[in-house]
This record gives C-alpha cells, structure tokens and sequence, in this order.
C-alpha cells in the first residue's frame, strides 16, 4: 500500500545538520518529515565521535594505569575488559541517540519516518518504510544529510578476508593479538593507538612518506614520534598490494622501500577514506548528478543544480567533520529562515585528532601560507617547555603558529600537545575577533596553566 504525503520540506537524513535543520523548520510553521533509514544522530553520536572518543578515554586509562609509577603511585597489573569498554561506549552511544529523538519527538509539525528514501521526481521521494509500507512525499524543498560510510579499498583479495572499518572495530568483544591498520589519517591514529594502549601490538601502513599528510612536515613527524614511543610501528612510503587469509588471521602484502614483503596480523582495519551514501538516492531522477566519487555538488548556500534542493554534511564532500555540518545548518537556517546571505565561503575549518597528545589545528600551516607567497613569521614552542606540561609529566609535543609579518594577525596554529586541541580553540577565539600575537605574548594568564605557554611561544619567534 502507498500513501501520499505533502510537506513543506524533508529533509532526508538524521545527522548532526539534518536534526537541528528539521526541528528548526517545523518550529517555523513548515510541515516537514525527518527520513532515517538506520539511527538518529548519524555518523558522528552512532559510530564517529561520540563512541570513538568514548573508547578513546578508556584507552587513556589503561596507559595511565600503566604509567602510575611515574607519578609515585603503585598498582597492579593492568588489564583492559574490551567487552566492558565496549558496553560503556554503547550506554553512552544510547544515551546521545535517545536525546536526539527525544527532541524530535517534541517538536510539533515534525514527523519522522523511519525507512529509506530515493528520489522519484525534482521534488518527489519514494521512501521504502521499515514496517513494509511504501510512501510517496512530494515537498517544496528536500534536504539531503545522508553521510558517508567507511570506503573499502580495492586490494586484490580482501573479498576473502575479513575487513574491520571505523565501525565494526568499536564493536569487537575481543582484543586483536596484532592489529593492521591500512591508512595513517587521523581514523588510522586514533584507532592504533587505542588499541596499542588496549593491549595489542599495531602496525599502520601508510603510502605517502608521512602520516597525516595534510600537516606541516615538523608536526607529522613529531606526531610518528610519539606513536613509535607507544610501541606502533609505522611502515611509511608502503602500498598495500594484496591480502589473503592466513592462519590465525590476515597476510598483508605491502611494498615500500625495502621491496616486498608480507605482514601477518589477527586483524586487518581499513582506515582509507569514506564514501557518501548516495548510490541508493535516485539522484538521476531529481535532476542531479553526483561528482566523480560521488558527492553531491553544490554551492556556497549550500543549494544544488536544483532549485528547491539542498545538501549539507559529509554527503557534499569537504571537511567531513560534524562541527562543519552543524554550520551547513545554520547556513540554512539563516538564509532561508532568517533572510540571511550566509555562505561557507569563508568559514574557518578547525579540527582536532585525538590522539595523545592531541593535536589541534586551525587556520594557514607553515607550508600552505609560504606556498601562498605570505610575508610570516612562525613561532615555535616544546610542550617540555610548558611548566604545566611538566608539572603533569605530560611534556610531548610542541606548539606552533603562524602570524602574518606585516599585520602581526595570527594566521593559523598547530598545537600538538596536552589539551591540544582547547589551546587551538583559544587561538582560533584571537584569529576571530583579529587579536594580534602581541596580545597574547603580554597577557597576563593564571599561572599555571597551558595558556600562559602562549607568552612564550609569541616570544619565541625564529630570526
């Protein structure tokens, strides 16, 4: 059976923009539906960054656990209970989801439709309900948050092996004896380094010559630094060439500097990118077409080829992080609820990893702004410098940032480091409201906390 339905908008995805965007609609008088074909929340409550950060703190745990002799204080061996750590995640993942629907749930005007949506006109959806029952919704604007999912790479056999991605490795009861992670962007960091302080023995596989090859050469470095301190071993400038089950587990064909060789693990995590979920939208229908991998393409308002359809969030392309997809939400929000002209053009794209120490980032790195033709200066600061730093035997890493020479307006950071990515929040707040570094080099900051590190860091200026 088949019932249709007209609304002001829908919006098709209950993702970090979608929710907001769609109560913020029905609270402005337009009928809308909220379609879900999986849980509310989207990648970043259900499998991104609320259950990684979660696992995250656990993993720190159990190294400071490990650590406590440092700091004077006895304790017996350390053993991580993974099924234990994973409920907590799940009692936290729950919790986020819960809230969200319960929101959506309050909001008159708004109706949420579990079940999975593709386009059957400009305007006109077909959805394919959970409880059997088809649906045809006709709206004046549709709004597309469907996301992306973990990419798989095309290595010759990994059909036949078994293969964890960001999801499926957060959800196992068992702690991998030697875990191969195929990617050294921040997905790869932070789950390696998990599970190397979980117990297992880690080794991330990286083609280019350094991790997180978006970072300035100094902090990448410095970041292979520290996880080879940690125990993990790193095979940089080394493509993966095959995979095939082996006893116990997987065997990775790599090929890097030394020729070809295999490695042996119990498990194989592929950390290699995502894709969007748009294959199953009928995009032809609506008049769209996706880009080469399969994004939706659309302008600063965020509007696509279409009239009367928007994208946001990861299944746009660009920085797939949620703070970028809460923004998508206002944008649309301010211009279409509003009578705004907001548009991403010139929003800046903040980030942190969260590895230990973090690493904060924000604004031009050292190499974008010499390739840019800037007159900069660059200062630079060991976090061992850093009384507080020392004072909580948290010395590794070190900051960095980068002022324009002629108007001393601070162009962007790097701060790897403890809390690293707070302290590039606090020089993202001086580049916002156009704080020159003199400011902060002559601030007078509690002592002792990290912040006073930006009076020596601003004083710290290489000739």
């Amino acid at each position: 059976m088949t019932n249709e339905q007209r609304y002001d908008a829908v919006v098709i995805g209950a993702g970090q923009g979608g929710v907001p965007l769609a109560i913020a609609l029905a609270g402005a008088g337009r009928r809308t539906a909220l379609i879900e074909r999986a849980h509310v929340g989207g990648t970043c409550v259900n499998e991104g960054c609320t259950p990684t950060k979660t696992l995250v703190a656990s993993a720190r745990v159990a190294h400071l656990a490990r650590r406590a002799a440092d700091y004077g204080v006895s304790t017996g061996a350390v053993a991580v209970d993974l099924p234990t750590v994973r409920e907590r995640k799940r009692a936290i993942v729950a919790s986020f989801r819960a809230g969200g629907e319960r929101r959506i749930a309050e909001r008159e005007g708004l109706d949420l439709i579990r079940g999975e949506a593709r386009f059957t006109g400009p305007r006109t959806l077909a959805v394919s309900r959970d409880d059997g029952d088809g649906l045809s919704l006709a709206a004046g604007q549709i709004f597309i948050n469907t996301g992306a999912r973990p990419a798989i790479p095309p290595l010759p056999g990994i059909e036949r092996v078994p293969v964890l991605d960001s999801t499926s490795v957060m959800e196992l009861a068992v702690l991998p004896e030697h875990l191969l992670v195929l990617g050294g962007g921040y997905v790869g960091l932070e789950f390696g380094q998990m599970f190397r302080r979980f117990g297992s023995r880690v080794t991330i596989v990286q083609r280019g010559p350094r991790l997180l090859d978006r970072e300035d050469a100094d902090v990448a470095d410095a970041v292979a630094a520290i996880l080879r301190e940690d125990g993990i071993e790193l095979r940089l400038e080394t493509s993966a060439t095959g995979v095939e089950p082996a006893a116990g587990g997987v065997r990775l064909v790599v090929d890097g500097p030394d020729g070809e060789s295999a490695l042996l693990g119990s498990h194989l995590l592929a950390a290699t990118g995502r894709t969007p979920n748009t294959e199953r939208l009928g995009l032809a229908a609506a008049g769209l077409a996706p880009d080469g991998h399969g994004f939706i393409q659309v302008n600063e308002r965020l509007e696509t080829s279409v009239p009367g359809v928007y994208a946001l969030g990861d299944v746009k392309g660009g920085p797939a992080f949620t703070h970028v997809s809460y923004d998508d939400f206002r944008i649309l929000t301010a211009n279409l609820l509003e009578g705004g002209d907001r548009t991403t053009g010139d929003r800046p794209v903040p980030y942190a990893v969260f590895i230990d120490p973090q690493l904060g980032r924000i604004g031009l790195g050292e190499a974008e702004a010499r390739a840019q033709g800037r007159a900069i200066r660059v200062a630079t600061l060991p976090m061992a410098q850093v009384a507080r730093a020392l004072e909580v035997d948290e010395p590794r890493g070190f900051m960095k940032a980068v002022v324009d020479a002629d108007t001393d307006q601070i162009l962007g950071a790097a701060v790897l480091g403890i809390e690293g990515g707070e302290l590039m929040a606090m020089l993202q707040i001086a580049m916002m409201g156009r704080v020159p570094y003199p400011a902060l080099r002559d601030a007078v900051f509690a002592h002792p906390t990290l912040a006073e590190a930006f009076n020596t860091l601003f004083a710290s200026f290489s000739p």
